[in-house]
């Protein structure tokens, strides 16, 4: 179960304190997820293919990002988190983090939600709300106790992330990575990013050998 505690930015003078902390994760049970079947991906991508998602010209400003992967281990525990980072490639305050323990940025642009109809978690974007300093949201996907409990994605099976139009549940794009690695622990599946105005997503697919901690410390999040 998530233990981790608080967290707290790094923010320049230039950027606004809200001086409020972010809420420490409640504790979940360990439990065997109910497989499921992956979604049909009717437009996939490959990793690095950056796509124009053209919300602009279909009238779309929400956009819903779905998360799904099923596991051979109780033990893991797999969340969804995005970062919402500034041109300097940090989060501008505490709240630019958003995940199971916070689960609404401070423009209310991001929200994360536990569970979907057909994805394991899923992180809601209003493009029309985001903080115009907000160029880049990085999406990662993490084991919670990974490094302790020597539990990595290897143990998961059928990875993948689709992005949806929030109004009808149109497919706009889908990233199925299928099964992972053995020295993977957490992974940045893609990145939606603006783009001479136009926001684009880039499926990265980047696993690594660190846990969240060690992603927040990438975009300057620090967890106390």
């Amino acid at each position: 179960s998530p233990t981790n505690p608080a967290v707290q930015s790094n923010q320049s003078d230039d950027e606004t304190l809200s001086g409020r902390r972010t809420p420490a994760p409640t504790l979940r049970p360990t439990v065997q997820p109910t497989p499921r079947r992956m979604p049909l991906m009717l437009m996939p991508v490959a990793r690095g293919q950056k796509t124009a998602l053209r919300l602009q010209e279909s009238g779309c400003t929400r956009i819903r990002f779905g998360f799904g992967w099923n596991t051979n281990d109780a033990r893991c525990d797999v969340d969804a988190s995005a970062f919402l980072l500034g041109e300097s490639g940090r989060v501008l305050s505490d709240e630019g983090f958003v995940f199971y323990g916070q689960q609404t940025s401070s423009d209310g642009s991001v929200r994360f939600q536990p569970s979907g109809a057909d994805d394991r978690e899923t992180i809601t974007v209003d493009t029309a709300r985001i903080d115009p300093r907000i160029c880049k949201i990085v999406f990662v996907l993490t084991i919670d106790e990974a490094l302790t409990q020597k539990l990595h994605f290897g143990m998961l099976q059928n990875v993948y992330l689709r992005i949806l139009d929030d109004r009808d549940g149109r497919e706009i794009l889908s990233y199925p990575l299928g099964n992972a690695f053995e020295n993977v622990t957490s992974m940045t599946l893609g990145e939606l990013y603006l783009h001479q105005g136009q926001w684009k997503f880039n499926p990265v697919g980047n696993g690594v050998h660190m846990d969240l901690a060690g992603q927040c410390a990438l975009y300057g999040v620090t967890l106390a």
